[in-house]
């Protein structure tokens, strides 16, 4: 049961719309991600949508083609000035990006999804590949950041912890998610299986067939709404000013050369708890996914599977899952302070 603002049980929802936002890319431009962001939210929340998805990196940028002057042993002096542009481009959290999303999320009244690099507050810090939640009073709700980067995405992105895995609870059920090939990871699915999440969120930058397939599976695993959300992004939408740069330039071009110009087609998805695809894949052009979800047929789907409930064997299997903030620094005694280096999930 869902339990209403003046304390009394109420009826659950019978159905909610979504948008999946499948934009156009804006690496290394938060302004235009920005503006983005808040025309593609409110147009949605116009459109009837209450939960609105942007893709993984989408502030601050998903870094496609880019090695970042890096090689086993070796790091140039053009790829550690590309970090630091990277670095300037991302989002802290709280910070003037932050507050404008909040406050896109409260004009709209929506709840808003949003893949984000997020950096600590200060000169400099590790960079996190973060989905950050808010809700339709502006609030930040809770975050989540990648547990696992995947391949060279570690070059430029830090490990998160346990104690940002929320699944959310709102008027149109519970709400969370995993970033990308995190969705590879069982015991993470499994994690939030156990919170009893409802409406999965799954940006992502990966655009092959099989991460279809993926995500049908998820649905049908964790008989949960799945959504699926991606960009669509083009060599060309890497911004003139860094690829003309008299000093890192020509070493950027260099390696985005070695990459096909249309860097991510997208495929943005929403798949039902039966597995079944409701709309999309949509490839090779912007667009946005607005979908009506029928919330009992999550009911209806739990009668032959529920992975946490009577298909569960806890007498042989068990998943512990630890959620203590991991700071590698714990500041002892009165008087002590430092940065938070993994601020809690909600």
């Amino acid at each position: 049961m869902i339990v209403s603002h003046d304390g009394k049980h109420a009826s659950p929802p019978e159905g909610v719309r979504v948008a999946v936002v499948q934009p156009r890319g804006y690496p290394f431009d938060t302004a235009g991600a920005m503006d983005a962001v808040r025309r593609h939210t409110l147009d949605s929340a116009a459109q009837g949508a209450e939960l609105v998805l942007f893709p993984e990196a989408f502030l601050g940028g998903y870094p496609w083609g880019l090695r970042f002057g890096t090689a086993v042993g070796g790091r140039t002096p053009e790829g550690k000035e590309l970090f630091r542009r990277y670095f300037e481009a991302a989002i802290a959290l709280p910070g003037p990006e932050a507050h404008e999303l909040g406050r896109v999320a409260r004009e709209a009244g929506v709840h808003l999804a949003v893949g984000l690099i997020e950096r600590l507050p200060g000169l400099a810090s590790t960079l996190y590949c973060t989905l950050a939640h808010f809700g339709p009073d502006g609030s930040l709700l809770g975050l989540h950041r990648k547990l696992k980067p995947t391949a060279a995405e570690r070059l430029v992105w830090g490990e998160g912890d346990g104690s940002t895995l929320p699944v959310l609870q709102t008027p149109f059920g519970r709400v969370g998610g995993l970033i990308c090939w995190e969705n590879y990871m069982p015991l993470a699915r499994m994690a939030l299986y156990g919170k009893g999440v409802e409406i999965y969120l799954a940006p992502t930058a990966d655009a092959r067939d099989r991460w279809q397939a993926t995500l049908r599976h998820i649905a049908v695993e964790g008989r949960c709404f799945v959504l699926g959300c991606n960009q669509f992004v083009r060599r060309e939408h890497y911004p003139s000013w860094l690829l003309d740069d008299a000093d890192i330039g020509p070493s950027v071009r260099a390696e985005l050369e070695a990459f096909p110009e249309l860097l991510s087609p997208g495929g943005s998805v929403v798949v039902g708890p039966d597995g079944e695809v409701l709309a999309g894949p949509l490839m090779g052009e912007e667009g946005v996914l607005l979908v009506d979800l029928d919330l009992r047929e999550l009911a209806r789907q739990r009668l032959e599977f529920d992975v946490v409930g009577h298909y569960a064997r806890p007498d042989v299997f068990r998943l512990e899952v630890d959620e203590r903030a991991r700071t590698p620094v714990q500041p002892v005694g009165e008087g002590t302070t430092g940065p938070a280096a993994s601020p809690q999930g909600t």
